[in-house]
């Protein structure tokens, strides 16, 4: 009991955290960036794919151990909700790389001013809004809501 109570509790804090660092990936992009500001969008990153895969983590535990996969897995509200956490996934790869790319060159220039600006910041607002759904996937889900 106390054991899925902690599974659920990581897994909502995760969801948290993916959303603070998308916030904050989306607060402190900018047109022009310096080192310190370079590298610090490259480490909030990280974060969130390490949030990502302690989500991914979680529900497969919570899948298992609460109400057993068949529940799950016959649900096309779980199938929209992974569908949407993959897209998310997809989504995050180029603002990921973009990081990384703008880490390296800001640590040898000084100062930055990213072409893929507008594309990278698009894509995290796009990946914001898709994060949005998935507690209302998951409370559907909860609630043994079908499509």
């Amino acid at each position: 009991m106390m054991s899925n109570a902690l599974l659920a509790s990581l897994h909502y804090l995760g969801a948290m955290v993916m959303m603070a660092c998308l916030l904050a990936e989306h607060l402190l992009l900018r047109p022009e960036l310096d080192a310190p500001l370079a590298r610090k969008l490259a480490r909030i990153d990280a974060i969130y794919g390490l949030t990502a895969i302690t989500q991914i983590a979680t529900g497969i535990a919570r899948m298992y151990s609460e109400k057993g996969t068949a529940l799950y897995l016959q649900n096309p509200v779980f199938h929209l909700k992974i569908t949407v956490f993959v897209l998310l996934g997809l989504l995050s790869i180029y603002p990921t790389l973009r990081f990384i790319a703008w880490s390296r060159a800001a640590r040898s220039a000084g100062l930055l001013i990213p072409t893929e600006y507008k594309r990278v910041i698009m894509l995290i607002r796009v990946q914001l809004l898709l994060l949005l759904a998935l507690p209302i996937l998951a409370s559907l889900m909860a609630r043994g809501v079908g499509l």
